[in-house]
């Protein structure tokens, strides 16, 4: 089962080495695709550096992670932030929910970094959103490749395009939250940054 990770980044050349990376030890065969939506940071050459293919695309999330599906060869597509790190273990936590072949997909729990009660409040926020089922692209969302051209994609849509794809996924069913290991942000962000 081949795993494609696609990455929207606008602007993440601080950060897109460490992500690229962290995806290499988390599944040393996982195709690595980083789609840039017009970065003036040179976030597309680090990319390249750390060894990921790069795609570009118009910007917004939606379109970007449109584009990354469409360009990805993976059996499964793993929607990761540009601020996340991929934590080792997860491909074979992925890999082991999806020996079931009634699921279709999921996301990870989320654990926000950082010694802060912001961070402890977002972690337990989130924890509690997604056992309503209900969760965001923060959760690194991953589908079959079947059941994400089944569903539609993602829409072009300017804002909650992941939001909009997990209720789907929800209404077809067969949906997982892996615990184990965690789907952790590498830093909490507030106010209108990403």
């Amino acid at each position: 089962m081949r795993i494609s990770v696609i990455i929207a980044a606008l602007n993440e050349a601080p950060r897109i080495g460490a992500t690229v990376a962290s995806v290499q030890r988390a599944d040393p065969t996982a195709e690595i695709i980083v789609v840039d939506g017009g970065s003036d940071d040179g976030t597309p050459d680090t990319a390249r550096i750390a060894g990921a293919r790069v795609v570009q695309a118009p910007r917004g999330r939606g379109a970007q992670l449109a584009a990354g599906a469409q360009a990805a060869s993976g059996d499964v597509l793993v929607f990761l932030h540009a601020d996340t790190q991929l934590p080792a273990g997860a491909a074979r936590a992925l890999r082991q929910a999806l020996h079931d072949p009634n699921v279709i997909g999921g996301n990870f729990r989320v654990i926000f970094d950082g010694r802060t009660s912001f961070a402890a409040w977002l972690t337990r926020f989130y924890a509690w959103f997604r056992s309503k089922g209900l969760y965001y692209g923060d959760s690194v969302m991953f589908l079959r490749r079947s059941a994400y051209y089944a569903l539609g994609g993602f829409l072009p849509i300017a804002l909650m395009e992941d939001y909009d794809l997990s209720r789907r996924m929800e209404r077809r069913g067969g949906t997982v939250c892996i615990m184990e290991p965690p789907g952790g942000r590498s830093e909490e962000r507030r106010g209108g940054e990403e």
